[in-house]
């Protein structure tokens, strides 16, 4: 298995953990590609780690309310990515493996995961809480 980062990959790492990428351009797309950047290199709970520390810094930085962070949605996204990963044999960006998974762009997907009552419960947004309809693919990684 080989997911490889481009160039673009690196610039748009730096760009966000630097504070420097727009806060409004930070859409799911990005969110997912995140994801698959930290995957490329890190195991699961470090992926997790990197990814809440650069989106929690993106926000105090803008001065915007942490609360739009969620813990659950996060951490399931990057299982989700690691899911695909894992399906794939190679990618040479981010953008090459989303463009593989376009399934990954529909952000109401997590909804088979979980009920909309439990993700967008205040709980969930705070803390990682399991899946409560179908679980998430885990792996060793």
């Amino acid at each position: 298995m080989r997911h490889l980062l481009s160039t673009e990959d690196r610039i748009f790492q730096r760009a966000l953990e630097a504070c420097e990428f727009p806060p409004a351009q930070f859409n799911h797309r990005a969110h997912l590609k995140l994801a698959y950047i930290y995957l490329a290199e890190h195991d699961t709970e470090t992926a997790c780690r990197l990814m809440r520390d650069a989106i929690q810094n993106l926000l105090e930085h803008n001065h915007i309310d942490i609360s739009k962070y969620h813990e659950t949605l996060t951490r399931a996204w990057i299982m989700a990515v690691r899911h695909f990963m894992e399906k794939t044999s190679n990618s040479e960006s981010a953008d090459a493996f989303i463009d593989q998974h376009p399934q990954m762009l529909d952000s109401k997907i997590m909804l088979t995961h979980y009920s909309a009552e439990l993700v967008f419960s205040d709980e969930a947004r705070a803390k990682f809480i399991e899946p409560d309809l179908e679980p998430i693919p885990r792996y060793g990684r």
